[in-house]
């Protein structure tokens, strides 16, 4: 039985590490990694597209993240209760045209027992922005930076367990 590190009934400080967690798989750009988050049966509604099965999850990522170039998310717990999160995000992505965005969402996430994500509901509008208005893009450069660094010092925990298996 697949599970977690972090599940349910959560606490104020484990929801957030849950969505920091998430947020740290979503930006590897990695389908199958944030496929793994969800139940094998997870059901999504996406802006107007709705998604059933790990399957299908990672299908759409992959078209996702093949169309949404430089794609860079944040994540902010805006909610939660035992088993289910409200998360308001953005994040930025050029498409194949070069023209760049900010999307703003909210998203409401319910998980089983064991820690993955059974449901999921996302509202989502895109903004056309100008490059030199990207502030998520030039907040991960830092960040990767700052990774690669302390990976250098082999102290950054990026591949532990803990990020495996959110």
């Amino acid at each position: 039985m697949e599970q977690t590190f972090i599940i349910p009934p959560f606490t104020e400080e484990s929801a957030k590490l849950k969505v920091k967690l998430v947020e740290d798989a979503w930006n590897s750009k990695d389908p199958l990694k944030v496929a793994k988050t969800f139940t094998l049966n997870t059901v999504w509604r996406h802006r107007d597209t709705f998604i059933r099965g790990r399957k299908e999850v990672k299908n759409f990522l992959s078209t996702k993240w093949n169309n949404e170039l430089y794609y860079q998310i944040k994540n902010e717990l805006y909610a939660f209760t035992d088993n289910i999160m409200a998360v308001r995000f953005e994040y930025e992505y050029q498409n194949k045209d070069g023209q760049w965005y900010r999307a703003y969402g909210n998203e409401i996430c319910e998980f089983d027992t064991n820690g993955l994500i059974q449901k999921r509901f996302a509202s989502i509008k895109d903004l056309k922005i100008a490059a030199s208005d990207r502030r998520l893009w030039a907040q991960a450069q830092t960040v990767y930076e700052l990774k690669k660094q302390k990976s250098m010092q082999n102290t950054w925990s990026c591949n532990s367990m803990i990020c495996d298996r959110l």
